[in-house]
């Protein structure tokens, strides 16, 4: 028996489907690298997950997935590892190059990296490690680009509502007890109130055309900050103490902590422009339920500081889709 070895192989990729129609996205995602970024002054190397997309022709059958994967090894090698640049920067780069190798219209890139931060707990002061989320963000079409950066954090909420039916049943016991009002006030300021905890974590984003670098740091402080308290790996019973008390005396609605992020994000960046991005997710795992919750805010930085300015209510909230296409 002999067999016959084709001496060119068919670009099916390239062939026309049986139905002409565009595809809105398609690509890999998941594709796991080691890239090299540069935090806090310094480089260091990240685990990430790299997603990449660009629309499809109605005349071809498929993308060339291949030119995905030589596309990141190209930016990893040539441009992070010689340039340390910011990981949006990178995913820019990536999705500009997409849109020429594939022939496409438009492209978006997502990279998702974890990395450890040390850091010194609130009482006892020991060193922890904790993990924390760096995303980039990047959209590119023939003429232009646009990306932002994100970041996500763990931390813990207190829940207001239970608490104030604690608060109540704690007033009503003691002043069946003889105690007055007055004596009521001070002890409930002073003593933590119990309520049901919920583990918490925080996602934001912000991209801004021509507005200043956004340093992810000051992100993470963002996102911390407006949960209940934020939580360590490793923690001695002060400093145990330290997070419970400063939770209770803290306690957030899941939409509390969304709000006081684009809150802090406004505050904390007072230069962006207002054709900035910016979007804001909280989620918190239940305790005392079998559901979890979760609240979030995404819009153009001018519509949402108006907002906060004169408290009208914004018909409509720019999307990220939209904006990342120019939309805003």
């Amino acid at each position: 028996m002999s067999t016959t070895r084709r001496t060119a192989v068919e670009d099916l990729q390239a062939t026309r489907p049986s139905a002409a129609i565009s595809l809105s996205r398609a690509g890999v995602t998941r594709s796991a690298k080691a890239i090299r970024i540069r935090h806090s002054g310094a480089e260091q190397l990240f685990h990430a997950e790299i997603s990449c997309f660009c629309d499809l022709r109605p005349d071809q059958k498929g993308v060339h997935m291949s030119r995905f994967e030589e596309t990141v090894n190209e930016a990893i090698d040539e441009v992070v590892l010689g340039e340390a640049l910011r990981v949006e920067a990178l995913a820019e780069r990536i999705a500009q190059t997409i849109v020429e190798r594939q022939r496409a219209l438009r492209s978006e890139v997502t990279i998702r990296a974890s990395y450890p931060v040390e850091k010194r707990t609130p009482v006892t002061d020991i060193a922890t490690q904790e993990m924390y989320g760096l995303i980039g963000v990047a959209a590119a079409d023939t003429d232009a680009s646009r990306r932002l950066v994100g970041v996500t954090a763990q931390g813990m909420n207190a829940c207001p509502c239970a608490q104030g039916l604690i608060r109540g049943q704690a007033e009503d016991d003691l002043r069946a007890d003889g105690f007055s009002d007055d004596e009521i006030e001070r002890i409930t300021r002073l003593v933590p109130i119990a309520t049901h905890n919920q583990r918490a974590r925080g996602t934001l984003y912000l991209g801004a055309p021509d507005g200043p670098d956004i340093d992810a740091d000051v992100l993470l402080e963002i996102v911390e900050d407006g949960m209940s308290s934020e939580i360590y790996e490793l923690m001695k019973r002060p400093d145990e103490q330290y997070v419970v008390d400063r939770a209770h005396r803290r306690p957030r609605f899941v939409e509390d902590s969304v709000r006081e992020m684009v809150r802090g994000v406004l505050e904390r960046f007072p230069a962006l422009p207002d054709d900035g991005f910016l979007h804001a997710h909280q989620a918190n795992f239940e305790t005392i339920h079998t559901h979890d919750v979760e609240a979030e805010r995404f819009g153009g930085v001018g519509e949402i500081r108006a907002e906060l300015a004169g408290g009208r209510h914004s018909a409509r909230h720019l999307t990220l889709q939209e904006w990342l296409a120019g939309r805003s």
